[in-house]
């Protein structure tokens, strides 16, 4: 249950920031104004002269950017209304390996510059982001931004705000990130524990997945080259490519798709994570393809996950159905990250939907696992149950419901040297079950031990070991109290009705005997002695009458 409160409470946290993020990326916010962007290409061998900004009109023109990389210069004009600090960044996507911001006046002159991005090792001044502050004069001034990466996962395209509006634009964003991952790292740790303790390849997989993610959303979210002067771009998307293949594992653990009982399942199994492999083979020949080919992987694991979730639901698997809802609500988050687009926010970016996605499927994953280890919980205690269950049975006489010759053996196994057993021996149960029927003979044995175990309380216990015969552990040695309690419940038995009812009893001690067997052999005989003892007795009381 606190488990279970533990992530509703994850959940509810992220869908409030979602939908505040959602809200955000309704709504373009306030820039210095709709700014008529040029776009052109530098081919391999062509650069941009900063301090000829003319040479621009020289390069070709193009009507958006190639998702595997490329060199690309922004121009336009743009106008400000009041003198103050105003920041330049990008839109749509955070993912941009280096770029250059070059301001001019009406004279065409530079006025002022900035570098960044993953790649570069430029100070930054906002947490999480790429924007660079400059100090304006109101009037017309004509920005170029150069952008060159290896690949991109949306295109970014400019825009400039004021430093007030930026500062509060941005806090949605960033606030999507460090929550996203928060979780990952909670959930990682937490998984990765749990899957050492209970050596199950599912939860090693889904700590695997989620750490995968958690690089590549470091990554794409500067982390990694602002807090620890990470700056391999390359090494952004290569993350997504295993926490594809990884998934495809995760899924045929999770819904248990078994080779022999899903033999199709299996086999799609197998086809998917040969693609994967294609896929990482051919992004690692070509690099500038990671991101598109961990793209194509994601809607593979995806297509993949539907077909099976909706085929062991089929079957009645819980987990299935379970599985389903979260692999959903992923594919409504994911295609805004899975698929190029431009948004209508300033600062809610592809990657915030992709991080939202993650987050939220790992969420709704870790109900599902959740619910799986709850599962198996209930099956082992049900086992346990059923063990004990049988364990009482073999350890319990089925007439009289007291321990028996088998529990008796387990019992004598940790004799102490002065406890003593005495075996019982009962007069004319044949006399009963000759004249009144067994039923009446199995009531006698059931009174008999019934009252010896209610006499005993806890100090003895008195077992049945064969057909009337019963034997009492004595650890206190104290066989005289046991004699006693045997004399009153035959006095007893006799009052109720039971006229017939005797004992012959014999006792030994086990600093008496070498070993359990003799300890048993000694009682014995010395039971067979007192029964002939009260026989001649018995005899010599009738010859008297």
């Amino acid at each position: 249950m606190n488990n279970s409160r533990y992530f509703m409470v994850r959940k509810t946290w992220l869908l409030i920031v979602l939908l505040l993020g959602l809200v955000v990326s309704g709504h373009a916010y306030a820039q210095v104004e709709n700014m008529d962007w040029q776009l052109y290409s530098l081919e391999e061998g062509q650069s941009f002269d900063p301090e000829r900004p003319e040479s621009q009109t020289k390069l070709k023109k193009v009507d958006g950017i190639s998702l595997v990389g490329g060199h690309y210069l922004y121009s336009s004009g743009f106008s400000i209304a009041k003198d103050g600090h105003y920041v330049v960044d990008f839109k749509n996507t955070s993912t941009i390996d280096r770029f250059s911001f070059y301001l001019y006046d009406q004279q065409n002159r530079l006025i002022a510059s900035a570098s960044g991005g993953a790649g570069s090792r430029e100070a930054n001044p906002f947490f999480l982001r790429h924007g660079r502050t400059f100090d304006l004069k109101a009037g017309d001034y004509q920005l170029v931004a150069e952008v060159s990466s290896p690949y991109f996962i949306a295109q970014p395209v400019p825009y400039i705000s004021s430093l007030a509006d930026y500062q509060q634009e941005i806090r949605y964003g960033n606030a999507i990130v460090l929550i996203g991952i928060g979780i990952f790292l909670s959930m990682g740790i937490y998984y990765g524990a749990l899957s050492f303790a209970r050596s199950r390849n599912t939860e090693i997989l889904y700590a695997l997945f989620i750490f995968s993610n958690l690089l590549f959303n470091a990554g794409a979210h500067q982390i990694l080259s602002q807090l620890f002067d990470w700056h391999n771009f390359y090494l952004t998307s290569f993350p997504i490519l295993i926490s594809n293949f990884i998934y495809v594992m995760f899924v045929m653990r999770l819904l248990e798709i078994h080779p022999a009982r899903n033999k199709k399942l299996h086999i799609m199994s197998i086809v998917s994570l040969v693609i994967l492999a294609v896929f990482a083979l051919f992004a690692m020949m070509s690099p500038n393809w990671i991101n598109e080919m961990a793209r194509f992987g994601v809607w593979v694991f995806l297509l993949y996950g539907l077909v099976a979730g909706v085929i062991r639901s089929m079957q009645g698997s819980m987990e299935a159905r379970l599985y389903l809802i979260a692999l959903m609500t992923f594919i409504g988050l994911a295609s805004m990250a899975t698929l190029p687009t431009q948004l209508s926010s300033n600062t809610i970016y592809v990657e915030h939907y992709g991080l939202a996605s993650i987050a939220m499927e790992v969420i709704l994953l870790a109900l599902v696992l959740t619910y799986q280890v709850g599962k198996l919980h209930r099956e082992r205690v049900k086992i346990l149950l059923s063990l004990d269950h049988n364990k009482k049975l073999a350890h319990t006489d089925a007439v009289t419901q007291i321990p028996n010759r088998y529990a008796l053996e387990i019992e004598l196994a940790s004799f102490a040297p002065d406890a003593a057993l005495i075996y019982i021996d009962m007069d004319n149960l044949k006399h009963y079950n000759d004249r009144f029927g067994h039923a009446k003979g199995d009531e006698m044995l059931t009174l008999f031990a019934r009252l010896m175990k209610e006499g005993l309380g806890g100090k003895g216990c008195i077992y049945r070991v064969g057909g009337d015969e019963f034997a009492v552990t004595c650890p206190d040695g104290n066989t005289y109290r046991v004699q006693k309690l045997i004399a009153s419940v035959i006095d007893e038995m006799q009052r109720i009705g039971f006229k017939q009812a005797g004992v012959s009893a014999g006792s030994a001690f086990m600093h008496e005997a070498a070993n359990t067997y003799d300890l048993k052999h000694l009682a014995d005989i010395r039971m067979y002695e007192n029964k002939q003892q009260r026989r001649k007795m018995h005899i010599h009381h009738k010859g008297e009458e």
